[in-house]
């Protein structure tokens, strides 16, 4: 079975993004965005939720246009509609069946690019199986939360840490949900 793999920067206290969406803190270059890219191309498949495909409109995506031409690009909103989406942009409304069924679709493990209230909907549900974070070297104080209002409580274990210049930590999880 396929796994999804939550991939995302945080800040240290746990945030995905600062108030107003902003990441301008966030590191932007270097061998752990390098490390990163190449790690996207891994996947043939990526999730998130609406807001989390809105937000590449800030840095030039056009509407229905795939974020990772490379991927079968899933977003999942009830209310997001194109007329003309890309042939790997499909838009599905929130169904735990749905993604049920995707894990066990031949392929790649499953990118989840976010974002956060996307993320603890599914975490809630235990269907995230690894953590991987941009642990990035700063405090943003408020903003979007890792899993959004979640308040579910999940053991992990720690399967790899990488440090790379700038102060960024590439860190893995398998998450260990109780049977």
């Amino acid at each position: 079975m396929r796994k999804i793999v939550y991939y995302v920067a945080t800040s240290i206290d746990g945030l995905i993004a600062g108030p107003g969406d902003t990441i301008g803190g966030f590191v932007g270059e270097g061998s752990g965005v390098e490390q990163y890219l190449n790690d996207l191309k891994s996947f043939d498949t990526v999730i998130m939720g609406r807001r989390t495909y809105e937000f590449g409109y800030k840095f030039g995506l056009q509407p229905g246009h795939s974020p990772y031409p490379h991927m079968e690009n899933y977003i999942f909103s009830k209310s997001l509609r194109f007329d003309n989406p890309a042939k790997n942009v499909h838009i599905h409304e929130p169904d735990l069946d749905f993604i049920r069924a995707l894990k066990i679709r031949p392929g790649t493990d499953i990118y989840l690019c976010g974002g956060g209230t996307f993320a603890g909907w599914l975490l809630d549900h235990g269907l995230i199986d690894v953590l991987k974070i941009k642990l990035n070297p700063l405090i943003l104080g408020a903003g979007i939360r890792l899993f959004g209002h979640s308040m579910r409580a999940i053991q992990t274990e720690l399967t790899e840490l990488q440090s790379h210049d700038k102060g960024l930590q590439i860190i893995s999880y398998n998450l260990q949900y109780p049977d």
